[in-house]
């Protein structure tokens, strides 16, 4: 994996072009022995082609849009793109109209140049972080790929992407982890921004309380330069926030508990290395969280609102769901406008209390997940898959209920499975939270990017 500041300093001093860049990851989405066949569900070869050749005449001429111009990403297939259907990983809206325009993302990453490859295979509707899809196949974690693990969802293909070099970086959406479950399952970095931040219109909704759009690439820099870039921004990076004395809270309890032995050594090295290079780690006590599982029993927000947007699909086209996609839905028909009204005051009052104990601290930090991504055959047994998901959920979910900014930055040891440390910020604090990043992903990572 390489940085887009590498690649961008590669294509300004002349020694790769944006063409050669994006013919060689066309030619890895076409490797029959790789996984383009699952991570991509559209290839826009020549429209990708068109947007490199158009970068490198701009560049001869010193009128580049921005420095991200002429790079090669991928798009999640739930983003509108003008003249087709928007999928989402689905076969449900194959009857739809064709989207009249582009996303606003979607526009916004064309008008800074880049050069879009596609649209990456995703779970049904965003609606599982194990990342798998019955209908499209579902692409291998780049971890023990012979014996085939999950990638995490549900942004799978994209974070397959650019972990296989089939894409720079790419975009996904986060609802309960999407970005920053894969991510940490397939070793790369993942960034969930304060929902509102970004434009969601022209994006097929899963939650519109939970839903936002982030990036994911090789580093925390990479998702800061396209997050400016998906803000409205030009393509700019925070400098990092030294480390030296940064208060760094640690939750005791829920998000720390039922790891497994990789994930918490993982962990724990990550944090002591973090304490070595000048961080203060202190413990945490946000035993709010724990409520959360008693809180989201009826379906939650996700539940309900996911159930709204889909019943009209749901009474006409039931049987083209996947039935494990499907039986999600149950859950949020059962509640009651009471059952959502209570739900907005408890979280309006966990978000208070959880706001004023983190008010002592600059950032928190958490695995992203607590377990190493299972095994596809594993995932076959709907029980053991239904749980898994959960457990997969449970952390990154948290921060969305709490209407957080979030990073997943790998902190496992090269060569061993992939482990995410997250990174949670405050409300509306972006921008901070990446520039802290920038400090800890040198510190905590032990498989840096190039």
């Amino acid at each position: 994996m390489r940085k887009l500041s590498t690649i961008s300093a590669r294509l300004a001093a002349g020694t790769v072009t944006s063409r050669a860049l994006v013919e060689e990851c066309l030619a890895r989405i076409a490797d029959k022995s790789g996984e383009g066949e699952r991570a991509f569900r559209t290839v826009y070869a020549e429209a990708a082609r068109f947007a490199a050749d158009t970068a490198d005449r701009a560049r001869k001429l010193n009128a580049l849009p921005g420095p991200l111009a002429g790079i090669p990403i991928s798009i999640k297939d739930l983003f509108d793109v003008a003249g087709e259907t928007t999928r989402a990983g689905s076969h449900v809206l194959d009857d739809q109209p064709a989207a009249m325009a582009d996303a606003p993302v979607v526009a916004r990453l064309r008008a800074a140049g880049l050069a879009i490859l596609g649209k990456t295979n995703m779970t049904e509707f965003a609606y599982s972080g194990l990342g798998m899809n019955a209908h499209f196949g579902t692409p291998r974690s780049p971890y023990d790929r012979a014996t085939g693990r999950i990638p995490g969802g549900s942004t799978s293909g994209g974070a397959v992407s650019v972990a296989d070099g089939m894409a720079a970086a790419t975009i996904g959406t986060d609802t309960g982890g999407s970005c920053r479950i894969p991510a940490a399952l397939c070793g790369i970095t993942g960034f969930k921004p304060t929902a509102s931040r970004v434009p969601r219109q022209g994006v097929v909704p899963l939650s519109t309380t939970m839903d936002s759009v982030g990036p994911l690439g090789a580093s925390v820099e990479c998702c800061a330069l396209l997050d400016a870039v998906l803000t409205g921004g030009p393509a700019e990076a925070p400098e990092a926030f030294p480390l030296a004395g940064l208060r760094i809270g640690v939750p005791t309890g829920y998000l720390t508990e039922g790891l497994d032995d990789h994930v918490a050594k993982s962990f724990s090295a990550a944090l002591a290395r973090l304490s070595k290079a000048g961080a203060r780690i202190v413990d945490l006590d946000l035993s709010e969280l724990a409520q959360l599982p008693n809180v989201n029993r009826k379906g939650g927000f996700v539940g309900a609102e996911a159930h709204a947007w889909h019943r009209p699909l749901l009474e006409k086209y039931a049987d083209r769901y996947d039935p494990w996609i499907l039986g999600r839905f149950e859950v949020g028909k059962s509640q009651t406008a009471a059952d959502y009204i209570d739900l907005l005051n408890i979280r309006a009052d966990i978000v208070a209390r959880v706001g004023r104990k983190t008010a002592t601290v600059d950032c928190v930090a958490a695995p992203t997940v607590p377990i190493v991504a299972p095994t596809l055959e594993a995932m076959a047994d709907r029980d053991q898959s239904m749980r898994t998901n959960l457990l997969l959920l449970r952390n990154a979910a948290a921060v969305n209920f709490l209407d957080r900014c979030a990073l997943s930055i790998p902190c496992h040891e090269a060569g061993t499975a992939p482990v995410g440390l997250m990174l949670i910020g405050g409300h509306g604090a972006d921008r901070h939270l990446l520039a802290i990043g920038r400090s800890v992903e040198d510190a905590a990572s032990q498989t840096p990017a190039e």
